[in-house]
C-alpha cells in the first residue's frame, strides 16, 4: 500500500495555494483558508490525484469526511475510488437515528455525529477518515471514536495539512494511523 511521494515542488504548489488569514476567527490566530486551493485547478487536481494514488490499493469501502471541509476532499476522493461517502456532521444536522461523540473545545464542548446505519451494517467495512487540517486533533479524535463505535475498521486518518504546534497527530495515532500530505 505504498504511494508516490509528493516532491518539494508539488508540496510548494499546495502550500502556496493555501491563503493565510491573520487574526481569524480571533486575534492571534492565523487561519489556513483552503478555498484558494479549491479554486486553483492545478493544485486541487494534484492533491486529488495524489490521494487517489495513495488509497487506490487500500481496498476501502467508505470515506468518512468531517464537517465541513472534509466533505469536499472526502466526496471527491470517494468518487475517484468508486466507493461510498459518509458525512461526519456537527450535532443536530443529521435527520435519522445517530450516534454522537462529545469533544472539548478551547472554551466548552461540541459534538459530532454519524447516522447509526452510515456503513449499512457492514461490520467489516474499511473506512478512511478525512479532513483538511489537524491542529489539536479534538474533532478528528471524536470522529474516530464514533467510527469505532459502529464496529468498522478505521484504516487511517488523512489530512491535507498537519499544523504541528499542538501535536494533534500524536493523540490521533493512538486510535489509527495518521497521514498528512503537508506538515507545517
Amino acid at each position: 500500500m505504498g504511494s508516490k511521494k509528493l516532491n518539494e515542488d508539488d508540496k510548494r504548489l499546495l502550500l502556496d495555494s493555501i491563503r493565510d488569514v491573520e487574526d481569524f476567527p480571533k486575534p492571534g490566530i492565523i487561519f489556513k483558508d483552503i478555498t484558494t486551493l479549491l479554486n486553483n485547478k492545478e493544485a486541487f487536481t494534484l492533491l486529488m490525484k495524489h490521494l487517489e494514488d495513495r488509497y487506490k490499493d487500500y481496498n476501502l469501502d467508505y470515506i468518512a469526511g468531517i464537517d465541513s471541509r472534509g466533505f469536499i476532499f472526502g466526496a471527491a476522493l470517494a468518487d475517484r475510488l468508486g466507493i461510498g461517502f459518509v458525512p461526519v456532521r456537527k450535532k443536530g444536522k443529521l435527520p435519522s437515528t445517530t450516534v454522537c461523540e462529545k469533544y472539548e473545545l478551547e472554551y466548552g464542548f461540541d459534538e459530532v455525529e454519524l447516522h447509526l446505519d452510515a456503513f449499512r451494517g457492514d461490520t467489516h467495512a474499511r473506512v478512511l477518515l478525512i479532513d483538511d487540517i489537524i491542529v489539536s486533533g479534538g474533532t478528528a479524535y471524536a470522529a474516530a471514536k464514533l467510527i469505532n463505535k459502529l464496529n468498522v475498521d478505521l484504516v487511517e486518518m488523512c489530512f491535507l495539512m498537519n499544523i504541528q504546534i499542538l501535536d494533534g497527530a500524536k493523540k490521533l495515532k493512538e486510535v489509527a494511523p495518521v497521514y498528512s500530505v503537508l506538515d507545517v
